[in-house]
């Protein structure tokens, strides 16, 4: 299975998976179909958080690897790309608690992006992201859903484990905390 996953590269855009559509006892077919419309999507969500593309892509395999594994034990599997969010950013924390006990460093001082992850993104990205960087991790996490991943304060929530009122302040702190560093007036 992973070598299969690992395979595929769509793009992320051109399967639409219709809820109500999966076959419990397909979980391969499934599972490679969520794969194909959603992993580029999960892979530069994780980037944004981690920075390392190597890093990203192992955290949204692992993702993948995981509901494959559960797919059976799933309450609702029209969920999974919620469950598949939350083991992103589940991930992607795990990866960064990592980083940081081997490193001995601070979240904010890790390493910089590769050269090609910066030939990817304009001058004015690059000064947003290093804002986000800066934030705090479930503010930098909340931006990034919704206004990189295009979530709503409930998908959110659900992907965070945590309520829409807390999402709502996250967001609303993050954006002032990023304008701030930004030096932009609300």
């Amino acid at each position: 299975m992973r070598a299969e996953l690992a395979e595929l590269d769509h793009g992320g855009d051109d399967v639409v998976i219709e809820p109500g559509t999966y076959d419990p006892a397909d979980a391969e077919q499934a599972v490679t179909a969520l794969y194909g419309a959603h992993a580029g999507g999960l892979v530069r969500l994780a980037m944004v958080i981690l920075r390392d593309r190597g890093a990203a892509e192992d955290v949204v395999q692992e993702a993948f690897c995981g509901l494959y594994r559960r797919w059976a034990r799933l309450a609702n599997p029209d969920k999974a790309l919620v469950y598949l969010r939350s083991s992103v950013l589940n991930g992607c924390r795990s990866a960064l608690r990592y980083r940081a006990r081997r490193t001995r460093v601070q979240f904010d001082e890790l390493a910089t992006p590769s050269a090609e992850a910066d030939a990817l993104i304009g001058e004015e990205h690059r000064v947003l992201l290093a804002g986000l960087r800066r934030l705090a991790p479930r503010q930098r996490e909340a931006l990034t859903l919704r206004y990189f991943a295009d979530l709503n304060e409930a998908e959110i929530a659900e992907a965070m484990g945590t309520s829409r009122g807390s999402v709502k302040s996250t967001i609303s702190r993050g954006i002032v905390a990023l304008g701030k560093q930004l030096g932009v007036d609300r």
